[in-house]
């Protein structure tokens, strides 16, 4: 059988992590494939730095004493497998993962944004021409949730997925909850220490730990949901008293993801969850990533691990190499669109509702009594922290939908104009 021949578009962090594996352990690889897997190119726009970086060698840049282009590549009969590490969702890289699939080689991406916002005719362009389209890598780095889903609960029905697929964010939230600081503290620590980008945006906002999920609902459900279809709350606006008001019930603070499958719908959120103390997510710290599956015949399963780091992403992407060495071209699973997207707020969960008041008589009784009235049982009423004229305190509600709680808030601002000082904090409380 011929060499399973790899080219890898970019060498930076992941593609240069993708080269020393594949040129270190060469053997091993090909011998748990049980055929030959060798790089034969890498293109990128600065070669001799990457060559210095990774300590590779420089053929690999060159062909024909040329340096090596992406239409080399693309041209070149021999290559079977092309992995792209460029990043981004710009056009050029969405239009060149397009032209790798229509030239007629699988492809191995780790661009989770690309996939997520962009990746419909991606997809579609793998099946088309039946080749293989490996993303590991996008989902949560070395922990094998794609795989865990394709291949290992093929027999069941995935009731839901929850998890930390975020590792900046739980880094942030770690430090708040155990070293006390406060949230620009933390994210200058998570900055400090490598954890967090200078421009954090996409991870505290909850736009990267979204992509992950809309994958995840693509392979769990075949549910296509957009950016702007799904819910989404990041985690700028936590503070220490939200923490403690955490602490008070048992529970940590965590940016979760969830979609949960109910009556063939599919209920998908991001957001900020108070995760009882039970629940091993509430146990998942630092830049630490976990995965939990509820499933209707297996019950629940937990997977957890980096979620990002060169190694790790890398590890992930020569492991969809070496499955590609071994199964060529054999189509892989993909759950048939059979569910429709419902309204996040339906979704049933008890909730830690925290409340900025004027420090006025008759505060918690007037609240408490807007929320009876939409028919929410409430169990425990937090210790209030006075601050001069202000009032923080939380309630934690019996189960009941976002709908109602949101509705008993408007109750609160109808009877009171002057009471809030800011918008009340809701976080699902997540057993």
């Amino acid at each position: 059988m011929k060499p399973l021949n790899i080219a890898i578009l970019g060498c930076g962090t992941v593609g240069g992590g993708v080269a020393q594996i594949l040129t270190k352990e060469k053997e091993l690889l090909s011998a748990r494939a049980q055929r030959e897997i060798s790089l034969k190119y890498i293109a990128e726009l600065n070669p001799q730095a990457a060559i210095k970086r990774f300590g590779l060698e420089e053929k690999y840049f060159l062909a024909e004493g040329q340096p090596v282009t992406i239409d080399k590549i693309l041209q070149d009969k021999d290559i079977d497998v092309v992995v792209e590490t460029m990043g981004g969702k710009s056009d050029f890289v969405h239009n060149t993962c397009l032209r790798v699939l229509k030239n007629g080689k699988h492809l191995v991406t780790a661009n989770k944004a690309l996939l997520a916002e962009r990746g419909a005719d991606i997809f579609a362009q793998a099946a088309q021409n039946k080749l293989q389209l490996g993303y590991e890598a996008a989902v949560c780095g070395a922990i094998p949730i794609i795989k865990g889903i394709k291949e290992c609960f093929t027999g069941d029905i995935i009731e839901s997925v929850s998890g930390i697929m975020n590792g900046t964010s739980n880094y942030i939230l770690t430090q708040m909850q155990l070293q006390n600081l406060d949230f620009a503290q933390a994210l200058k620590l998570a900055q400090e220490n490598g954890y967090a980008e200078a421009d954090p945006s996409l991870d505290i906002n909850g736009g990267d730990a979204s992509h992950k999920l809309i994958l995840l609902i693509k392979l769990a459900y075949g549910l296509k949901v957009s950016m702007q279809e799904l819910s989404v709350v990041g985690i700028e606006d936590i503070n220490k008293n939200d923490m403690d008001f955490a602490k008070e019930i048992n529970a940590s603070i965590k940016l979760i993801c969830l979609a949960k499958l109910k009556d063939k719908k599919v209920y998908a959120t991001v957001r900020p969850m108070a995760v009882k103390n039970d629940n091993t997510l509430s146990k998942v710290n630092y830049a630490v990533n976990a995965v939990r599956l509820d499933n209707k015949y297996s019950d629940t399963h937990f997977l957890i691990g980096k979620g990002a780091g060169s190694t790790e992403t890398a590890m992930s992407i020569v492991s969809d190499i070496v499955f590609i060495a071994r199964h060529g071209e054999v189509e892989t699973y993909n759950e048939k669109e059979q569910y429709v997207l419902g309204d996040a707020k339906e979704i049933s969960f008890p909730y830690l509702v925290s409340f900025k008041t004027k420090n006025l008589p008759g505060t918690t009784g007037l609240i408490t009594t807007c929320i009876g009235k939409q028919g929410i049982n409430i169990e425990t009423v937090g210790h209030n922290r006075f601050s001069g004229e202000t009032a923080d305190f939380s309630i934690e509600t019996d189960t009941c939908s976002l709908k109602t709680i949101e509705a008993a808030i408007e109750d609160i601002k109808k009877e009171r104009p002057e009471l809030l000082l800011e918008e009340p904090k809701i976080l699902p409380i997540l057993y």
